[in-house]
Parts: structure tokens; sequence; C-alpha cells
């Protein structure tokens, strides 16, 4: 089972692209992308009901053109939830959970970006904390699970290009990061360093205000998380910096079940 994760900084933009075709045309069972920054009545047709998937929309209840996220999945997606059931962070479409299988959920997430404001940070902190609380409520309805999207912070130093620079900025403040370190110590393994432990210069996302794609002076800030109960299911992980049309680039891992 091959699945894909993809912040697409705008579902439409990256259609007029032609950048979103070839994933949908290209054998994958699920595709997961966030910042979809539409509803799907805004879609064509092809996007809003593709043919082969099953397409899971969470749209943005407070404006148009804001966060969102769509699964799309060639397999039954099971019990399906359109995020949290908390009003405040439900309405503003950041979360999709379907099921890979009876015991495994899946949860496409676009986490909050907390560099506009402190009250922003304290909402992706917020956010955080419920992510932990559902994954511990789907546990104990016996379901690992695996979470992917655009978490919106760097773990480690190696996750991005100038970590001493970027300490007091959000998404590698400590204390974000320390949700990170508290999601391994509930269990979760991150994939990609999984199979890559010590790998550089591996990036998800690349300011293009400043141009930084091209000089590869990037983030990894787009994840996959498995249970531990369930890493050796995933056979491979990978980041995908060649395919274009958004500031972040897809990641994908391939599931032996």
């Amino acid at each position: 089972m091959r699945i894909i994760s993809w912040n697409v900084n705008g579902l439409r933009s990256v259609y007029k692209k032609g950048s979103i075709q070839p994933l949908l045309d290209h054998g994958l069972d699920i595709i997961c992308l966030q910042e979809t920054k539409s509803s799907p009545e805004q879609l064509p047709d092809d996007l809003r009901d593709p043919s082969h998937f099953q397409a899971i929309f969470s749209s943005s209840k407070i404006k148009k053109g804001y966060s969102g996220v769509v699964t799309y999945s060639h397999v039954d997606a099971g019990d399906i939830a359109h995020g949290f059931g908390i009003p405040e962070f439900d309405e503003e479409g950041r979360i999709v959970k379907t099921d890979i299988s009876s015991d495994i959920a899946l949860l496409n997430i676009y986490f909050p970006n907390g560099k506009q404001s402190p009250e922003r940070l304290d909402y992706k902190l917020r956010f955080y904390d419920a992510t932990l609380d559902y994954i511990a409520q789907l546990k104990k309805q016996g379901q690992s699970t695996i979470l992917c999207g655009d978490v919106n912070t760097a773990h480690q130093p190696i996750d991005l290009k100038h970590p001493k620079e970027n300490e007091k900025t959000s998404g590698f403040l400590s204390i974000e990061r320390a949700w990170i370190d508290r999601l391994l110590a509930n269990g979760f393994i991150d994939v990609f360093r999984h199979h890559h432990p010590t790998l550089e210069n591996a990036y998800t996302w690349w300011d293009m205000k400043t141009g930084a794609r091209s000089r590869n002076v990037g983030w990894r800030i787009d994840y996959f998380f498995a249970s531990d109960k369930i890493i050796n299911k995933i056979v491979n992980s990978a980041i995908h910096p060649d395919i274009m049309g958004s500031d972040h680039c897809p990641i994908s891992i391939e599931l032996n079940l």
C-alpha cells in the first residue's frame, strides 16, 4: 500500500499547474493533502469526485480559502471523522480521520502555524495536546495510528538548514519540539528518521520569497508518524523534492499489510 502526503498550498492552484493530476493517476492507494484552501463545491469534478478514489474533505467553516484537508482513498475509508469533536479546532478544517484497515487509523492533519501571534502559538500548542488526546482515544478503541501531514515544526537540528538562527522562531521553538518528543514517548516513530536516521539536507518546505528551494535552504516539517506496534509494516519512506507546485514537497510511505 502506497500513501502520499502533501501540503499543496492551494489545491486549485496546484491543479492549474498540472501537479496534482499525475498523483491521482499514479496508482497510489491513499493521497492526503493539506492546506487545500477550498471546499468541494469550489473544485472541478476530477478533484471533487475523482475516479477510483473516495474523497473525504474537511473545509474551514470560519472563512473560505483557508486551511482545509482532503484524503483521497482507494481503499475502504472505514470509520470517517472530520475533526476531534472540539469545535474550536474542527471549524478550521484541519483534520480527516479514515481507516487503512480495521485496526489501523490514518490521521491526515494540517497543524496550525504559530508564527502569526502569541495567540496563534497558544492555539497551536492546544491543538497539539488535543491530537495526543485523540490518538489515545483511538488506542483505547484498539486502533494503531499513522499520522501524516504538515506539523509546522522541525524536530531536531538536522531537520532544518539553520537551526541556531531559528531557535526563537515558531516552528523550532523548544516548546513546539517538546511536543514531538511527547508524541515519540507515547509510542510513535518518526517514519522518515526510522529509515534515514542520519540523512542531512532532507527538507519538505522552503521559503518561496527568498528562493530558498533552489539553494535547498529548507525545513523538514511534514511527517509520517506511526505507532511502534506497526512500524515494521512500513517498508519504505521518502521525500520527493522533484515534485513541484507548492512551497512544500510530497512525502510518502509504503506499507506491507
